[in-house]
């Protein structure tokens, strides 16, 4: 029975080739786009489960409400994991991480030196609380000494070769480190990656500090412990050991700090979150966003049933060719039963070959895909057990999906009327309606994929262009120039005597991200929390300001001129409200000069600069202030050449001159920005893509539609021209239904679009409006994309010949 059915089914695909092949091709893309998507989402959701107490590992995190700013960040106080361990027997274990940023890294006895970006500090613990095989040393001991690092096996063959790493020294920024672990490189799917662990214990950090922030710190429960419940211990703990540091930075305790409406919480989220869930300050990478993961999921199942649309469409508009093959069938005995299998087989058979069309799709798309989307995704991953299930049950559940009601639709047939030919109330009367709401579905989605696509462009254009208060064009970011030492400035001046280069500041603070820090001010003399602005404190030099282009609304630049302004402070527009206004000019404010909160440092405000973004357009401009410390973290040289690359390679030449063993490492500061919204204009680029796809596979089926419309109306079209009809005429008839359809599917789209989109830009504190003319814009192009679909078929049997047409009835 099935073998007869396969070859019943063949033979009908055969018979409607043209037919067939747009079902065929339309099906393989709507697959191979809900396999790259499935791929996709099945990645993003898989970050940092392959630890093996992934279930019970947990990032604490602090939220600061204080000063006039809030933060919210990733990064918690250092005494905090030590704390929770020793007196809450609910913690199994800890483990901290400090990243340190970029080292130039050397193996010791060599001169080959190279910029080394994923190095991190971490407890001995480290091994405890994450799955992190070595190929080589002790994991309870591997860290426990000062001046011991565990390296990857990618950082090994960089820096080794092939020979054995274990026991070998290592030179980070001079300083040595016995290598004492081998690790196997980590994972791609994890939130954070680092290729050296150097011994937390070696870090030159000032500890106990309840009020600085700077360490990520993770805790194991214990099996059975509710983390809910536990998390309420945090703010005990923080009233305990934090509270008698409150007295003394803000002269209240930490009770009162509440009360006066300012907020320090330390709570947790899961490991299993942070990639999707979590979007804190100092993140130790970019994180995914759960958000997208939704969307991509619906326009995989929206793309799909485009396709399965596609193939009921065309299935029930064939029916007539097929009446009296099913009325004969049922004459000669055949159950609905038996020709609703028929007409299955033909369905999953389609799918089938559509699934085997779909993944040599996805063969050439992968590498396209991963280069936009930022994965390392392989079709090995295909070849799991999970994947070949989803292989083998989707073409058959399209194909069960996409065949149920042509089939129920088909073998409903009364045989006494299809074999007399009165398959009109059949195929009309019950068929048009259907596909008339299909083709509205279709073009709903595609409009709103459309208009999707327009607005992530648009503000991804207004971030790229918005004034941000200072220049970035033409800016180079050269990195690690504190192996420099005091000879940072005799390299700035020495570039500086370069033609095409403008001006230059040695500084480790950049409006790109960078390193930061923020710091709590009074007024000198003033040490009281409803006094207190916080904000953040970059040291600069004396060219800062003039190589950025910023703006001074009031005051002064620093100046060399002036010797007291080694006290001296300028405050941003932000900054400057907090304190007061314009009247800060002249103001003495003061913070704390020492860890032990007994010693302060005043300084007098000069000036008041025009704010300008120093973080991401997702959140406002906070307090800052600029001090004169020149922070050889790095430095920025502004640059007015014709030939940038031969400029670069004479500053290059002067680092060389200098360090000729160091490394040169640099970026353009447009660069550096961009990266802050890389992942958007991933997703950007995604949504159009799959926003074209959509239209494609959704123009494949009216393309048919309007070939089956026109063949069954050739009779029709032959009488109209031989009473005088012209060919625009002819061609409005056979294109206004399906025009319709269309406005109709933007009428519904338009509302939908504008409210999905709302949602998507209020994660920017700075976003466009959405216009009107975005949605006319995107409605425009639906209907031309369907009148251009349809219209090729219109023209060509408006212009068939009459007597031809008349002919074939």
């Amino acid at each position: 029975m099935l073998t007869n059915y396969l070859k019943t089914a063949v033979r009908s695909l055969r018979k409607q080739g043209g037919y067939s092949v747009i079902n065929l091709f339309g099906l393989a893309l709507g697959l191979a786009c809900c396999l790259l998507i499935m791929l996709y989402v099945v990645d993003e959701w898989s970050f940092d489960r392959y630890h093996a107490k992934a279930d019970r590992i947990y990032r604490l995190n602090a939220d600061l409400r204080f000063g006039g700013n809030t933060m919210n960040m990733a990064v918690t106080p250092d005494p905090i994991g030590p704390t929770l361990r020793q007196d809450y027997p609910q913690v199994e274990q800890y483990v901290r991480l400090h990243q340190r940023g970029t080292y130039p890294v050397k193996r010791a006895g060599t001169t080959n030196t190279l910029r080394e970006d994923n190095i991190t500090f971490a407890d001995s613990t480290l091994f405890d609380v994450f799955t992190l095989p070595l190929v080589s040393g002790s994991p309870k001991q591997a860290l426990t000494q000062p001046h011991t690092v565990v390296i990857s096996e990618s950082a090994a063959r960089r820096h080794f070769g092939d020979q054995n790493p274990m026991g070998q020294t290592l030179l980070f920024d001079k300083q040595g480190y016995k290598v004492t672990g081998l690790m196997r490189d980590m994972p791609t799917n994890t939130h954070f990656h680092a290729d050296f662990f150097l011994a937390m214990v070696s870090d030159d950090y000032t500890w106990g500090q309840w009020l600085s922030n700077n360490h990520h710190t993770y805790v194991v429960l214990k099996p059975g412990t509710n983390p809910e419940a536990f998390a309420k211990n945090l703010d005990v703990v923080i009233e305990k050991y934090a509270g008698p540091q409150f007295q003394i930075a803000v002269g209240s305790s930490y009770t009162q700090f509440k009360q006066a409406g300012n907020q320090y919480r330390i709570w947790m989220t899961p490991l299993t979150d942070i990639h999707l869930r979590s979007n804190l300050q100092v993140e130790l990478a970019p994180n995914g966003n759960i958000q997208y993961v939704y969307i991509f999921s619906a326009v995989a199942l929206l793309i799909l049933l485009i396709a399965v649309i596609n193939f009921m469409n065309l299935a029930t508009a064939r029916s007539a060719g097929r009446a009296k093959e099913v009325g004969v069938r049922k004459v000669l005995g055949s159950e609905r039963g038996q020709l609703m299998s028929q007409f299955m087989t033909e369905s999953i058979l389609m799918t089938g070959l559509a699934m085997l069309l779909g993944l040599g799709t996805v063969a050439l798309l992968m590498p396209l895909f991963n280069n936009v989307a930022a994965k390392t995704l392989s079709l090995q991953a295909l070849l799991s057990p999970y994947w070949l299930l989803v292989l083998i049950l989707l073409p058959v559940f399209v194909g069960l999906l996409a065949g149920s009601y042509p089939a129920l639709f088909l073998s409903s047939f009364q045989p006494i009327a299809v074999l007399k030919g009165n398959t009109t109330a059949n195929t009309n009367r019950r068929g048009v309606s259907l596909r008339s709401g299909l083709v509205v579905f279709q073009f709903m989605m595609s409009v709103v994929l459309i208009i999707g696509t327009l607005i992530v462009y648009r503000q991804i254009t207004y971030i790229q262009t918005k004034n941000l208060g200072f220049q970035r064009d033409h800016v180079l970011s050269v990195n690690g120039v504190n192996v420099l030492g005091k000879r940072a400035e005799t390299f700035k001046q020495e570039v500086l005597q370069l033609p095409g280069v403008v001006s230059g500041s040695v500084s480790g603070y950049l409006p790109t991200p960078s390193n930061r820090s923020n710091t709590s001010f009074f007024p000198e003399g003033q040490i009281e929390q409803t006094k207190a602005v916080n904000m953040q404190s970059w040291g600069v030099d004396h060219d800062y300001i003039k190589t950025f282009g910023m703006q001074l609304v009031q005051g002064r630049d620093f100046s060399r001129s002036f010797g007291s302004d080694s006290s001296a402070i300028i405050l941003n527009e932000t900054a400057a409200k907090l304190f007061g206004g314009n009247s800060v000019l002249g103001k003495r404010i003061a913070t704390f000069a020492s860890n032990d909160l007994k010693t302060f440092k005043s300084y007098t405000v000069i000036g008041i600069i025009k704010n300008f973004h120093y973080e991401s357009l997702r959140q406002n401009i906070g307090g800052l202030s600029m001090v004169l410390n020149p922070n050889s973290g790095g430095a920025a040289f502004r640059l007015n050449s014709a030939n940038l690359p031969t400029l670069v390679r004479q500053i290059e030449a002067k680092w060389k001159a200098l360090v000729p063993e160091q490394p040169f490492s640099y970026e353009f500061m447009d660069d550096g920005f961009d990266k802050m919204y890389r992942a958007e204009q991933r997703i950007g680029t995604l949504a159009l893509t799959f926003a074209a796809l959509a239209i494609l596979i959704a123009c494949l089926g009216l393309f048919g539609l309007a070939a089956f419309t026109a063949e069954q109306r050739t009779k029709e079209i032959g009488v109209r021209k031989v009473l005088g009809a012209s060919v625009p005429s002819l061609i409005a008839l056979l294109s206004k239904d399906f025009l319709k359809l269309v406005v109709i599917a933007i009428l519904i789209a338009s509302p939908v679009a504008w409210w999905a989109m709302h949602q998507w830009l209020q994660d920017f504190a700075y976003r466009i409006e959405m216009e009107w003319w975005v949605f006319g814009l995107a409605g425009t192009l639906a209907v031309a994309i369907a009148l251009l679909t349809v219209s090729f078929q219109s023209i060509k049997a408006a212009l068939m010949n009459p007597v031809k047409s008349l002919r074939s009835e």
